[in-house]
């Protein structure tokens, strides 16, 4: 696995320098059909990773948000989960809360992500079995609690019924990346993120590896195991803690919701 970590980090940095290019000398938004935005910063990176990654691993499948989905991928055992820009909608604000999310799924189970924020130049990246770094370095454990728990939410749902009961029990911290959300948990830089929404798996699959290698728990917002490579690649919201917060997330799950809330293996 190492050979793809290094041609995977590469290429994002590679496309990284795109988006950045693009976010200092304009791109062009575009609408999708269900109305969504999309830049020419997230279809050049789309570009820039497929060429590197199928042409290094052409017998790997392609699964991107920025691009045609085919039935192939479902037969072979290796694919790559792409999000070109998680947080478009924030990149296109000039807030330095979106990434590049890829991870790359072998029989359903990631095992290499990298999640990397251009705007701040932060690189994490996780192997199965190998723990989880950032910028190169090993992410050091912590059982650090300190009062309340700090948790990241999206800014757009801060005010919703789902989010509301949390507000006397956490400090909520809105971001507008839900995989940057992931990767700044995995690092210790907040307690956990919560997430209420229908995602998909290019949001979340490189973050719940890096969660997961640092020692920390994920579920879907039901408290289930999250399988990769679906016919349907949908995720029903997402439930991440830091190494160390088992305990009191699923406190703070028991009393702001009637989700089944059940940590995967993984926390440290």
């Amino acid at each position: 696995m190492t050979k793809e970590h290094d041609v995977l980090c590469q290429a994002v940095r590679q496309a990284g320098q795109e988006v950045l290019k693009q976010s200092r000398e304009g791109f062009q938004i575009y609408r999708k059909a269900d109305s969504s935005p999309v830049t020419s910063a997230d279809l050049a990176a789309n570009d820039i990773l497929h060429h590197v990654l199928t042409t290094a691993f052409p017998d790997d499948a392609w699964l991107s948000e920025e691009s045609p989905d085919t039935p192939g991928r479902l037969s072979r055992p290796r694919v790559w989960i792409v999000d070109p820009i998680d947080g478009t909608k924030y990149f296109i604000k000039g807030l330095p809360q979106y990434s590049i999310s890829v991870a790359l799924a072998d029989h359903a189970q990631p095992v290499l992500g990298v999640i990397y924020n251009p705007a701040t130049d932060e690189l994490f990246s996780a192997i199965h079995g190998h723990g989880a770094r950032l910028n190169g370095k090993p992410i050091p454990a912590t059982d650090r609690i300190s009062g309340r728990l700090s948790i990241l939410v999206n800014p757009t749902r801060l005010g919703s019924n789902e989010l509301k009961p949390f507000t006397g029990n956490a400090h909520l911290h809105p971001m507008g990346s839900i995989a940057y959300s992931l990767a700044l948990v995995a690092a210790g830089h907040a307690d956990g993120t919560v997430n209420f929404d229908l995602l998909h798996e290019w949001d979340v699959v490189a973050g719940w590896l890096l969660v997961n290698e640092a020692g920390g728990t994920t579920t879907d917002s039901h408290g289930n195991v999250i399988v990769y490579n679906q016919t349907n690649p949908l995720v029903r919201g997402i439930f991440a803690a830091r190494h160390g917060m088992r305990q009191p997330f699923e406190t703070l799950i028991a009393q702001c919701t009637t989700s089944p809330f059940s940590p995967v293996e993984g926390e440290g």
